[in-house]
């Protein structure tokens, strides 16, 4: 009986945290893209009044300050990931605890 309870509110629990993310999500993809820029007049004009070769350095530029922790993070998704499993594996069915 007890079981089933817990079951429940496990249930409930993700699909709260599923909506919420969900929710933060969609109110992120609402935003307007000038929302998420500066918005700084002499960046705006400094880069519109430069070269091919400028924007061109502008954009690697930018890749390389966003590709190291987007690899970072994956990488820490992966190894948490694998712990996880590793941790449950190690435990087996029952554990004897009550939580």
């Amino acid at each position: 009986m007890t079981e089933q309870i817990i079951s429940k509110q496990i249930f409930a629990s993700r699909k709260l945290s599923v909506t919420a993310f969900g929710l933060l999500a969609l109110a992120v993809l609402l935003f307007p893209l000038p929302a998420f820029s500066q918005g700084c007049a002499l960046c705006y004009t400094q880069a519109a009044s430069s070269g091919a070769q400028m924007i061109a350095a502008l954009k690697s530029g930018i890749l390389i300050l966003v590709l190291p922790p987007t690899l970072g993070s994956i990488g820490m998704l992966f190894i948490v990931h694998h712990k996880r499993n590793q941790i449950r594996r190690e435990q087996g069915g029952e554990s004897g605890q009550e939580w």
